[in-house]
């Protein structure tokens, strides 16, 4: 689904990935599409590894559920508070029945046929099998809507979905990095394509944030886009990506598409911090 919508008088298309699935929602349900349907006879385990909050954390214990298997997930730190208060993805995947573990992963397990070892954030190759799909449908949308060309935007991660997105496209992607700067960001691209000419176009903020850390100015624009525009996004990484993108009136030269990659569930910690902290000044 694509929706126009109106915000600081732009007009802006919104790709509601987030409606896709409860579990398996925006860049996820694109991401793990491939391991969701196809069988996997021999596995009997996942292994990742990432934050404590991560969307892909949440997901994969769905996807592990699903298909009766183990779910082992490792954080290099686990919050007192949030082992002691259970919320957000972290819940929710524990309720799933994955074994969290505080330390390091050993990637050399990935080497047993009966264990699925898959990189932080989805970031694989085989995620290219669903932005594929995504691709399609994006080409699809704007042939039906007589949209000659496009520019494409979302915040990145591990920019697994901007990448694969862009070698299917023939219109722009932009994305910015949420998680390190722009060399961290080339460095996740090249781990998966090393032909830098199909690489999205990286847009540098203005200002550095710090991946988790809340800022007053992130909750505002995400109070202002639920309320003008009536869509909940995510709070830790589309804040960043709607500033960087307001920032950068030339993307809305051509007819703008912002993909809108699900992870509300994270809302729900999310939120409670902000409102501890910013709530009652806004």
């Amino acid at each position: 689904m694509v929706q126009k919508k109106q915000f600081q008088n732009q007009i802006i298309y919104i790709k509601r990935d987030d409606l896709l699935s409860n579990d398996f929602s925006g860049n996820k349900a694109r991401k793990f599409y491939y391991y969701l349907n196809h069988d996997f006879p021999k596995v009997k385990k996942i292994i990742s590894y990432g934050s404590a909050q991560s969307n892909a954390m949440y997901s994969l214990s769905v996807l592990a559920k699903l298909k009766g298997w183990e779910f082992d997930y490792y954080v290099a730190h686990l919050a007192s508070y949030l082992e002691e208060n259970p919320e957000g993805n972290y819940r929710y995947a524990l309720d799933n029945g994955m074994n969290l573990h505080v330390g390091q992963v050993n990637a050399m397990s990935s080497n047993e046929e009966s264990v699925l070892y898959i990189e932080e954030g989805g970031r694989e190759i085989y995620a290219e099998v669903g932005l594929k799909i995504l691709a399609e449908e994006i080409l699809e949308w704007k042939q039906e809507q007589g949209i000659e060309e496009l520019n494409i935007f979302l915040p990145a991660g591990t920019g697994t979905t901007a990448l694969y997105l862009q070698k299917h496209s023939i219109d722009k992607v932009f994305t910015t990095p949420c998680v390190g700067n722009s060399h961290y960001l080339k460095e996740q691209f090249l781990m998966l394509e090393k032909d830098e000419k199909i690489h999205p176009t990286i847009i540098i903020p203005s200002k550095k944030r710090h991946f988790g850390k809340l800022y007053r100015e992130s909750y505002v624009i995400w109070l202002e886009l639920q309320k003008q525009m009536g869509i909940e996004f995510d709070l830790l990484y589309d804040p960043h990506g709607w500033l960087t993108l307001l920032e950068n009136p030339k993307l809305f030269d051509k007819p703008l598409l912002y993909i809108h990659q699900g992870g509300l569930i994270g809302n729900e910690s999310m939120l409670k911090r902000y409102k501890r902290k910013y709530d009652e000044n806004i």
